[in-house]
């Protein structure tokens, strides 16, 4: 999945968390499985290189995922695991020249991946000064992913992600109550719903628990997402035409990505509106 996003990420300091396909050696077109499925045309097993993928480890049809059927790509968000493990844990040696790495790079990328998506959230919370009494908190966890971030493959391998992910959501759940403290009234929880299809047009969902809920093809036209919980929805093809997300918190450009919205949708700094709402 390498070239595949459709705007760059924008805003807020975080540059190595964004993806850099131009110095990643095609990781997400060769670790990760996909099936032939709405949102990829073809099946591809782990460790297998996408058809697709050049012998400079670019997508060959990235300019036309989404015509060709592969939307799936264009959703994918590597948070800069990419570069992160080709050019730091394996000091620049490709798996192509270096086949003997191919195995435990492939291992590694997905560690790596969370990894660095939880530090695009810890980074988010430290920035939100709602979070300021956790903030040490906060910057402990952050410094302790990181180092894990600069571990050796093997180090990596042998992570235990979960736990490392308990310990994390613990702060984030906190710096979302905190930030949501904020709104007043009576606010919503639908952490975990099954809102899938759901009408929501013009609904009031500000401060809003909406943690890991699934919305695919809901309509949220026009809904009010002002400083709701965002983390892990699931947006696919949610319509998000006219809504307000401004200060929403935890969502990511591959959720936005795999939304529907236009114009008049507000998004928080940090992301950017994808090329296909036009």
């Amino acid at each position: 999945m390498s070239q595949k996003h459709e705007a760059p990420l924008a805003g807020g300091d975080r540059p190595g968390l964004r993806a850099d396909c131009a110095n990643c050696f095609g990781l997400c077109c060769v670790a990760l499985p996909f099936a032939a499925s709405a949102d990829f045309a073809i099946d591809k097993a782990a460790g297998k290189p996408c058809v697709n993928l050049r012998a400079d480890f670019r997508c060959g049809i990235h300019a036309d995922l989404r015509e060709r059927g592969f939307p799936g790509c264009t959703v994918f968000d590597c948070f800069g695991a990419g570069q992160q493990v080709s050019q730091v844990t394996f000091g620049g040696q490709d798996w192509r020249r270096a086949p003997g790495t191919a195995g435990q790079m492939f291992e590694v990328f997905p560690v790596m991946r969370q990894l660095h998506e939880l530090l695009w959230y810890l980074t988010e919370a430290l920035a939100l000064p709602q979070a300021r009494p956790i903030h040490d908190d906060l910057r402990h966890a952050l410094d302790d992913t990181e180092r894990l971030t600069r571990g050796s493959a093997e180090t990596l391998v042998e992570t235990d992600v979960a736990a490392v992910r308990q310990g994390v959501n613990a702060l984030l759940l906190r710096t979302s109550e905190l930030v949501r403290a904020e709104v007043p009234g009576r606010k919503r929880n639908h952490r975990g719903a099954d809102l899938i299809g759901a009408r929501l047009k013009g609904a009031d969902l500000r401060g809003a628990n909406l943690r890991g809920a699934y919305l695919i093809a809901a309509d949220l036209r026009n809904a009010d997402l002002r400083t709701a919980d965002l983390i892990g929805v699931d947006l696919r093809d949610a319509d998000l035409r006219g809504a307000d997300l401004t200060g929403s918190i935890f969502l990511t450009q591959a959720q936005v990505n795999a939304a529907r919205g236009d114009t008049a949708t507000t998004l928080p700094a940090a992301l950017t509106r994808p090329a296909h709402w036009s």
